[in-house]
């Protein structure tokens, strides 16, 4: 078994996985991952189910890699760079369901890897790779170097450190969380702070790539794609291989709407699901180039500036994904829904309020969701699975500001202060009536 890079419009030519490329050198496309499907299909639907209920039921290190034949081949064992990502919770928001008017609604819990985001799942590919390729002589890698607005940083940091290879991280100044700053720095990255945003930074990270100098860690290499389409491939493993109706994931980059079309469809191919779902891709109304580009009925994403959201992670307003993304759409026959800052953040508290603990960027989905319920776009029997891309834990700001009413262009219907009194039982338990 084996994959190899190929460009994404179809030129002749294929490029190993442990070569320092990012873009088709012949016509500048973006990239992606092809599998030797033919000698995947060697085996059946049903044999590959086996094999991988099997690895879960072993409690395997690794989600991702317990699909290491679908992901990436040829890697060494021993330069597998790994946390035990994968293998999160597909939550049942019953409560949540019912109040919204769903028949199902599932959230997959992607915050609970190791460094709280989703992007441990496409890192601990890209990582493993460089290392691998090191090892081999194959590359020679200075540092390894990312844009993002943080959750990004957090698992190149994390996943570098543990490979015992240098990161550099390029950070827009000022717009990311406490929490995503702290986790590059503990984890010993060069941590640059750009006074710029993150389509500033990335245009940087791009150029420097190009010259030599690092090895390129964002989306636009499809071997983070190669370990984020394991989302989907869980997704259908947890519900016994019976995809859902509707999976619904906040985007930006757009990286992971390509990534769940790459998951399905190639699990689809290969005999192991009967359908493809529905997708979903929600953004923020604030940086929601693709939801513009699906209303104006486009085939391209035209670039906007982003404006401030409190779903940071997703300002974005010229995805280096979109073409890939769009692809996902229409062979998904897919929606694009756009949330308020106080859609989003509503979606938050009310969230909250059945059980979970939601952070902006999964109340984007949810606020995306509902919007599209109430329009009957999904109907009330149709199972719907959202993807929460990252913890709230990362994004206590946002919760203190929502209760304190102090976010911008948040209503904040669901606040909850702490209520003072003096310590005397009579007066907690007249304020308890």
């Amino acid at each position: 078994m084996r994959a190899f890079f190929r460009c994404f419009t179809g030129c002749a030519g294929e490029y190993p996985l442990t070569q320092a490329i990012y873009r088709c050198p012949k016509c500048d496309s973006l990239l992606t991952v092809q599998h030797d499907m033919k000698a995947l299909a060697a085996e059946s639907g049903e044999a590959w189910r086996k094999r991988f209920d099997a690895r879960w039921s072993a409690r395997a290190a690794s989600g991702v890699w317990s699909k290491k034949e679908w992901v990436a081949p040829e890697i060494a064992d021993d330069a597998i760079v790994t946390t035990g990502e994968g293998m999160t919770p597909l939550y049942p928001a019953r409560r949540l369901a019912a109040e919204w008017g769903f028949g199902e609604i599932l959230v997959k819990q992607c915050g609970t890897t190791h460094t709280g985001s989703f992007k441990d799942l496409g890192m601990t590919v890209l990582v493993s790779v460089v290392n691998h390729a090191k090892r081999i002589g194959a590359l020679d890698v200075k540092a390894i170097a990312c844009a993002s607005t943080g959750d990004t940083s957090a698992a190149l940091a994390a996943y570098g450190a543990a490979a015992g290879l240098p990161v550099v991280v390029l950070l827009p100044r000022g717009m990311v969380s406490v929490a995503q700053l702290v986790q590059p720095l503990a984890n010993g990255a060069k941590v640059l702070a750009l006074e710029t945003d993150f389509d500033g930074c990335m245009k940087i990270v791009r150029e420097l790539a190009a010259r030599g100098l690092v090895y390129l860690a964002n989306s636009m290499n499809p071997l983070r794609i190669e370990g984020q389409k394991t989302v989907a491939l869980e997704i259908a493993q947890q519900l016994d291989w019976q995809p859902p109706d509707w999976v619904v994931i906040p985007s930006g980059n757009l990286g992971n709407a390509s990534a769940l079309y790459a998951g399905f469809a190639m699990a689809k191919e290969l005999g192991v699901i009967d359908r493809l779902p529905r997708l979903a891709v929600a953004q923020a109304a604030n940086a929601n180039p693709m939801y513009r580009a699906f209303v104006a009925k486009k085939k391209d994403v035209d670039a906007v500036v982003a404006k401030a959201t409190q779903a940071s992670a997703i300002r974005i307003g010229n995805p280096v994904s979109a073409p890939r993304a769009m692809a996902a759409l229409d062979a998904m026959n897919g929606v694009v829904e756009e949330a308020t800052e106080n859609e989003l953040a509503d979606a938050c508290a009310r969230a909250d309020r059945t059980g979970l603990y939601a952070d902006p960027h999964t109340g984007v989905a949810l606020a995306c969701a509902r919007k599209l319920r109430e329009r009957n776009v999904i109907s009330a029997t149709d199972r719907v699975v959202i993807v929460s891309t990252a913890s709230a834990l990362k994004f206590t700001e946002f919760k203190l500001g929502y209760h304190e009413k102090k976010l911008p262009e948040v209503e904040s219907e669901l606040a909850n202060v702490p209520i003072a009194l003096p310590p005397d039982v009579d007066v907690v338990s007249r304020n308890l009536q």
